[in-house]
C-alpha cells in the first residue's frame, strides 16, 4: 500500500488536474476499469499510479467523450486538396480506374501510371487489383456472381415501389451478408474479396438494365441511374472522388462497428445507417432539388433560398475554405453544358463555392438521372472507403471506442 507523498502515485485531485476532468469523473474511470484506485496508507482517500494516469492521458479521454484518437493512413485533406494515401484525388479521378483506387485504399498498392493503365476511361479492371476470379461481371475487383445478383434482387423486391435506391441498397447488403457463411472471416484478403463482390453485386442488382460485360463500375452503374447516352467516365470519376473523405460521421459509425469486430456487411450497414441522416447522405438530393429550381431562374432560386433563412444547398463546406476539389473536377468534366452555366451564375452571386453535392446534382440534371440517384451514388462510392477504414480498424485493438457517459439524472 503506497503512502501519501509517494511520487509514483497521484491523489484524486492531482489526477483530475492532469486529465482535465472533475474528481467525480475519476471514479467513473475506476468503475469502467480505466484506472485502478489504491488506498493511501494512514489516510482517507485514494491514490492512482502515475504511469497508469499518463497512459490514460495519452489516449486523450476528455470530458467531451472522445475516447480514442483515430489514426489513419487513408485520407488527407490539406490546403483545400484531397489525397488518398498521398495521391492527389484530382489526378486519380481522371487517370485511375475505380478498381485501382479501391485497391489503393484497401491494400496500399498504388495504381500504375496513366500511360500504363490507359487512363480511367479506356481501362478495364486494371492490373494488380484485388478480388476473386471465375466470376461474371467484367472481372476485376467488382466481379459478381449471377446467383448473388438474383438473391439481392429478391431482397430488394420486398420494399415498396416508391422506395429510394438507397433503401434497396441497405436491404441488399443485409440479405447478402446473411447469405455469406464466411462473413466472419476478417482476414484482409477475405474482407477485400467480400467488399468487391458486395459492391459489384449491389450495383448489378439495382433496377434497370444490367451491363454485365461493362468494363468499369461506372459503366455498370450508368443504366441504373439514367437512360441517356452513357458517359461512364463521369460516374467512374464521381465514384473515385466520393470514395472517402476522412472521418465523416458515417465513417466513424463504420469504424465503431469494425472495432466490435462486426463483419464487413454489418460495418457497411452501420455506415449506411448514418448516411441516411438528413445532414449527411441526403445532401445530394437537396442540392438536386435546389438546382432544379435554379435552372429556370438562378437569381430567383437564390433569392428564395436566402429569404427562407436556410443555407444554400450545395454551396460551402465545413472543411474546405476556398474550393472543393471534387466539385471542380466534376464540373470540368461536364464542360460547357448549360447546367454548369447555372451553377456559375449562382456562384457569382454568393461568396460560397460549389461543393461535391452540387456537382453531383449538376451531373444528374445534365444526363437526366433519376432524382434519388445522387444519394445512391454517394452510398455506393463510400462503401469503398468504409471497407478501407474497416481494414484499419480490424488491425487495431478491439472495442477501443466507448464515450464517457456523464449521468445527469435523478439520484436516490
Amino acid at each position: 500500500m503506497p503512502a501519501e507523498g509517494d511520487e509514483n502515485y497521484l491523489t484524486t485531485a492531482e489526477v483530475a488536474r492532469r486529465l482535465q476532468v472533475k474528481p467525480a469523473t475519476i471514479y467513473a474511470y475506476v468503475s469502467r476499469g480505466l484506472l485502478t484506485s489504491t488506498r493511501a496508507r494512514g489516510r482517507r482517500g485514494s491514490l492512482f499510479a502515475a504511469d497508469e494516469v499518463e497512459r490514460l492521458a495519452a489516449r486523450s479521454i476528455e470530458h467531451s467523450g472522445v475516447v480514442e484518437r483515430i489514426e489513419s493512413q487513408l485520407t488527407l485533406i490539406q490546403d483545400d486538396e484531397l489525397y488518398y494515401r498521398g495521391h492527389p484525388v484530382r489526378t486519380l479521378a481522371t487517370t485511375a480506374t475505380v478498381d485501382q483506387v479501391a485497391t489503393l485504399l484497401w491494400t496500399n498498392q498504388p495504381p500504375p501510371s496513366a500511360d500504363a493503365a490507359g487512363g480511367a476511361a479506356g481501362a478495364g479492371a486494371g492490373g494488380g487489383s484485388v478480388g476473386g476470379g471465375g466470376e461474371v461481371g467484367g472481372g476485376g475487383v467488382f466481379a459478381v456472381e449471377r446467383q448473388g445478383v438474383e438473391l439481392a434482387r429478391r431482397g430488394m423486391g420486398v420494399v415498396p415501389d416508391g422506395a429510394r435506391l438507397t433503401d434497396r441498397v441497405r436491404v441488399a447488403v443485409a440479405v447478402l451478408g446473411a447469405a455469406d457463411p464466411l462473413r466472419f472471416d476478417l482476414a484482409p484478403e477475405a474482407v477485400t474479396a467480400a467488399a468487391g463482390r458486395l459492391i459489384g453485386t449491389v450495383v448489378a442488382a439495382l433496377p434497370g438494365m444490367t451491363a454485365y460485360g461493362a468494363k468499369t463500375l461506372g459503366a455498370r452503374l450508368w443504366p441504373k441511374l439514367s437512360d441517356d447516352e452513357p458517359r461512364p467516365e463521369l460516374l467512374d470519376a464521381a465514384l473515385v472522388l466520393l470514395a472517402d473523405h476522412g472521418l465523416a460521421v458515417s465513417t466513424v459509425a463504420a469504424r465503431v462497428a469494425a472495432s466490435a469486430r462486426a463483419n464487413l456487411y454489418a460495418v457497411i450497414s452501420a455506415g449506411l445507417g448514418a448516411l441516411d441522416g438528413q445532414y449527411h447522405g441526403a445532401a445530394p438530393t437537396l442540392a438536386y432539388e435546389f438546382l432544379d429550381r435554379a435552372k429556370h431562374d438562378p437569381l430567383k432560386a437564390l433569392s428564395d433560398q436566402l429569404r427562407s433563412g436556410k443555407s444554400i444547398p450545395g454551396f460551402g463546406h465545413k472543411i474546405y475554405q476556398h474550393h472543393d476539389p471534387r466539385a471542380e473536377v466534376l464540373l470540368d468534366l461536364l464542360g460547357d453544358h448549360p447546367i454548369v452555366g447555372t451553377v456559375r451564375a449562382i456562384a457569382e452571386r454568393t461568396p460560397l463555392f460549389p461543393n461535391s453535392d452540387l456537382a453531383i446534382a449538376a451531373m444528374m440534371h445534365a444526363y437526366d438521372f433519376r432524382p434519388d440517384a445522387g444519394d445512391a451514388l454517394f452510398a455506393i462510392a463510400r462503401m469503398i472507403g468504409w471497407t478501407a477504414h474497416a481494414l484499419e480498424e480490424y488491425a487495431a485493438p478491439a472495442l477501443r471506442f466507448r464515450a464517457m457517459g456523464i449521468y445527469t439524472g435523478q439520484t436516490t
